[in-house]
């Protein structure tokens, strides 16, 4: 087993045909075939369904193990060419909607000036999907909603904001200026999908109050959750970050939003995912007080979520 036989496997894996996994390579069809079969002969298993066009269920556990090798491998590099010299490489970071668009503008300006040699890859989605690509190595870091229980992950808090209730014009939630759980649950609400952190603590909230939520549509991010509030398809629960596009009502009775940094607990993150890491934190002690709602984690937060 060698790296080229694991890179033609992520490869094949990516993007789904021996030809194209070639052309990323930048080799020739039959070279990422051999590797493949070499692997497969390797380990005793088929690693890729040639009739179905996708990899095996073996594959894909081949192939996670491969992206983290494949991690460990630039690290390497970018170790090597701090010690020497500033520090140097790409960092595939993750971002939810909602902290990306005031955060990533500061990030990419300050990498620039701290670290000019660092090429940040920002990737945005939900936690929901960041969180198993950092597990897999596709992703050096994400900032994320916690907790997370991913055991292949460990995480610090970063900052904690509200919870508020959106609601459009119209809505009887809008014509508030406080609202409670139990209060918020009379009505229909747009709803993160259960199994998010965010949806689970607010389900403890609604029970420990005596009363259930009632979803009137069950979206993952609360980006697209805050886009349909504004578009007046109803009233949602959102981090206050969120809902800059809607008539924001205070939510008493919620613990807040702790949105944090995922790394892989296996590995030591290279130097420039550790340098990006440090001006991240950095930025947040800067800039958090300029957010509405945002500031830095309580110490019993950042402590509970470094303990995870």
């Amino acid at each position: 087993m060698d790296l080229r036989q694991l890179s033609a496997l992520v490869a094949l894996a990516d993007h789904g045909s021996f030809t194209a996994a070639a052309d990323a390579l930048r080799t020739v069809q039959s070279n990422v075939s051999t590797h493949v079969a070499h692997l497969e002969r390797e380990l005793g298993a088929t690693l890729f369904d040639r009739a179905a066009g996708h990899l095996t269920p073996e594959g894909e556990l081949v192939a996670d193990r491969a992206r983290r090798i494949a991690s460990e491998v630039d690290a390497i590099t970018s170790d090597v060419v701090a010690v020497r010299a500033d520090v140097a490489g790409d960092v595939r970071l993750g971002l939810i909607a909602t902290t990306g668009r005031w955060l990533a503008p500061l990030l990419l300006s300050a990498v620039a000036e701290r670290h000019p040699g660092v090429h940040v890859i920002v990737v945005e989605a939900s936690t929901t999907s960041l969180a198993p690509q950092v597990g897999s190595g596709r992703l050096d870091l994400a900032v994320v909603n916690l907790p997370l229980t991913d055991p292949d992950l460990v995480t610090e808090a970063l900052f904690e904001e509200d919870l508020v209730v959106a609601a459009p014009p119209g809505h009887p939630l809008a014509r508030r200026r406080t609202v409670t759980i139990a209060q918020a649950a009379k009505y229909p609400l747009l709803l993160p999908p259960p199994g998010t952190a965010l949806r689970d603590e607010l389900d403890v909230a609604a029970a420990a109050a005596g009363t259930r939520l009632q979803a009137q549509a069950e979206l993952d991010g609360p980006h697209l959750l805050a886009s349909l509030v504004a578009r007046g398809v109803g009233a949602a629960i959102l981090p206050a970050t969120a809902s800059a596009e809607a008539h924001a009502v205070v939510l008493h009775g919620l613990p807040r939003r702790v949105v944090g940094l995922a790394s892989r607990r296996r590995g030591v993150p290279s130097a420039p995912a550790r340098a990006v890491a440090a001006v991240l934190a950095d930025l947040v002690r800067e800039h958090a007080a300029d957010q509405y709602s945002v500031r830095a984690p309580q110490p019993e937060a950042s402590a509970r979520q470094s303990a995870r």
